[in-house]
């Protein structure tokens, strides 16, 4: 079976591709409107013309049209372009100005504030449009904002900043593909809540949920178990502990904190099960596909309408409409049709890291699955479910191990153990869950059903930490770049391909792919800094790096390093396969250069030797002007141990000694290579 022969995975791959130009390509909206436009003419033409629709560069036209349908998608959903985006308007970000917002989501807290995304409405008065995020300092509140609900606040807009530190996450990124470019921090006292009316779907849905969660918190739920329920069946994750996240995550078993196509088909399997009566009546099996669509998008809307629901609500839609009008669908096209729809609706699900998972599992488990299974098939029931629960398993994290690599560059070798135990038993949870959110909206939830819902919950999060503990199996700070998974998933193609045909030719590509997959690992060991000192940004300390090939000698005045995250991502994204901990110098010598660190005791020796670089920490008192005429120094840095406003004055004193002052906390880390 070859998978470009149905149109509708062509025109989804054209589009996709057509999303990522316009990312990365800048093309006016015009110009990808007007062919976007000859090219569906052309298509309409070629169609009427059964001889033309034939010809070769029909076929081009196609290809070129569906690209362009993906930049016009792309550039019709990016608020930037709009005329009225707050961004566009010609207000300066760094002054007070009269903020009017109306909250979209609550998303996962930080340590010290509240997050929400929100929506412009007025910038002193002058109506707006785009998304900001909006924090609210924990110590001013414990109630949180509403989804619909409107406030009004004299403040500023201001940037959301890059990553300080080599390869740390790009939040300023991740929020920009979210179309959210600045942010906001406040208390809950500056906050003048206005009248508003909460009409929307989301609100509508939030509130749901929030009644559900109130009467459940009633019952005799613990937290944690509390959490565990709002992920599995409302798909709301953001309190869910750190620690039992991480237990989750090193189990292998992350994928059911997030409602996904597992959850979505057990759903639709239940559903199926329940409405089948309808069949016998007449036209009951379109009455049912009704209900069943109702039911799911309800779900999918209680749930947050995220990327992996949308994704698995359409694809469960798919096949429940082939299921009742008894027409056999393609799972692939079945896919397709729901990325096709999702893509169209929001193009930026495409950088979604659940929503690339999503797919790429239940592809491998279609494609891969079938054959794990035929390597041996037990004659008893039991046996025989099990291990069609095992090389699902196996197909999936096979299908997704590049990909985890890449984001999250750990392994759980027990994953097919803790799948194992639980998927035959999420059937159970989730069926038994949503008679208990039901009954717990109409607050005629029994404690004797809480409690032994609880206790399987319990039992479950025992089960996970338990595995989680074998940190034997664990392989964390794995070094995996996106060359890597493209030869990756060249090699199962190609694997998979000489295992259905094995032929000489294809026996040729798949070692092929192997070399590939060779070469990107030597590209990377290639391209590694192998000499480099580095001043981090790191707040409330000091730390240096001095690296010499894969060996990493850091100078800190910390007493310890470890569980250190800056330096944990360094570790992965530069390949350092050594790092070994020194007390903090006040003289270093790199190559041909002099560090001379100033802490705060502000002493140093003018007469002994001159320094090329000058790093400041710890706030030191001196006189800085007296300092760069004596020293002239080349370069003058200040970490993030010192005090900012201590930093803005001496930023301002080097430039008008005209000597070059780096900031960690505005510019990032320091790095000098030569």
């Amino acid at each position: 079976m070859k998978l470009l022969d149905f149109p509708i995975i062509k025109l989804t791959c054209c589009i996709l591709f057509g999303i990522l130009i316009a990312c990365y390509i800048t093309i006016p909206t015009v110009t990808s409107a007007i062919l976007a436009l000859i090219g569906f003419l052309t298509i309409l033409f070629g169609y009427l013309f059964k001889s033309l629709g034939r010809s070769y560069w029909f076929g081009i036209c196609v290809f070129i049209t569906g690209i362009s349908i993906g930049i016009l998608t792309y550039n019709l959903h990016d608020q930037k372009r709009w005329k009225a985006h707050y961004n566009n308007i010609g207000i300066n970000q760094n002054d007070v100005s009269l903020i009017t917002f109306k909250i979209t989501k609550r998303l996962k807290p930080s340590h010290f504030h509240n997050k929400y995304e929100a929506k412009i409405l007025k910038i002193n008065n002058e109506k707006v449009v785009g998304k900001i995020l909006v924090n609210i300092s924990k110590d001013s509140t414990e109630s949180y904002l509403y989804v619909d609900e409107a406030y009004v606040i004299n403040s500023k807009l201001s940037t959301i900043s890059g990553p300080k530190n080599p390869f740390q996450f790009n939040y300023s990124d991740y929020l920009k593909k979210r179309h959210i470019y600045a942010q906001l921090f406040t208390t809950s006292e500056q906050l003048v809540k206005l009248k508003s009316i909460r009409t929307s779907v989301h609100a509508y849905a939030e509130g749901l949920r929030n009644k559900i969660i109130h009467n459940l918190k009633n019952s005799r739920l613990s937290e944690d178990e509390l959490s565990i329920i709002q992920a599995l069946l409302l798909g709301q994750r953001q309190d869910i502990s750190k620690d039992i996240y991480d237990d989750y995550a090193k189990a292998g078993v992350i994928h059911i904190l997030a409602v996904s196509g597992l959850h979505v088909g057990i759903i639709m399997l239940i559903l199926q099960f329940l409405f089948k009566p309808l069949h016998r009546i007449k036209y009951g099996r379109y009455i049912a596909l009704i209900c069943i669509t109702i039911f799911l998008w309800s779900f999918a809307v209680i749930a947050g309408l995220s990327p992996s629901v949308c994704r698995a609500v359409t694809m469960f839609t798919i096949v429940a409409f082939a299921l009742n009008i008894k027409r056999f669908t393609n799972i692939y096209n079945t896919l397709a049709i729901s990325a096709f729809v999702l893509l169209l609706w929001n193009p930026m699900f495409v950088f979604d890291v659940g929503f690339q998972l999503s797919y790429i599992a239940v592809i491998a488990i279609v494609s891969i699955q079938p054959l794990l299974f035929k390597l041996w098939i037990p004659k008893w029931v039991i046996p025989r479910k099990l291990w069609e629960v095992f090389t699902v398993t196996t197909a999936a994290q096979l299908g997704v191990l590049p990909l985890s690599l890449f984001y999250f560059h750990q392994f759980p070798g027990l994953f097919f153990l803790s799948n194992l135990v639980i998927i035959p038993f999420l059937g159970i949870l989730l069926g038994t869950g949503l008679v208990i959110i039901l009954l717990a909206y109409f607050n005629v939830l029994p404690d004797l059903i809480s409690e032994v819902f609880g206790t399987a919950i319990y039992l479950l999060n025992t089960f996970i930490a338990w595995v989680s503990e074998r940190e034997s199996f664990l392989f964390t700070e794995i070094s995996f770049g996106i060359l890597q998974v493209m030869a990756c998933y060249v090699l199962l193609r190609l694997l998979y391909k000489y295992y259905i045909n094995k032929t000489y030719k294809n026996l040729r590509y798949a070692l092929f792919a192997v070399v590939l997959l060779q070469l990107s690992f030597i590209y990377y060991t290639w391209q590694r800094n192998d000499d480099l000192l580095i001043v981090f940004n790191k707040n409330r300390a000091s730390l240096l790096g001095v690296q010499n090939n894969s060996k990493l000698d850091l100078y800190s005045n910390l007493e310890s390093l470890q569980n250190d995250y800056i330096l944990s991502n360094y570790k992965i994204g530069n390949r350092i396969r050594e790092i070994t901990s020194k007390p903090l110098k006040s003289v270093f010598k790199y190559k041909d250069k002099t560090i001379l660190i100033i802490d705060s005791l502000a002493v140093y020796n003018v007469s002994s030797f001159k320094p090329d670089v000058i790093l400041l920490t710890n706030s030191p008192k001196l006189n800085l002007n007296r300092l760069l005429d004596s020293l002239k120094p080349q370069h003058v840095i200040a970490d993030a141990s010192n005090y900012k406003s201590y930093v803005e004055r001496w930023k301002v004193t080097c430039e008008n000694k005209k000597t070059p002052f780096h900031s960690t906390y505005e510019k990032g880390a320091f790095m000098l290579s030569e």
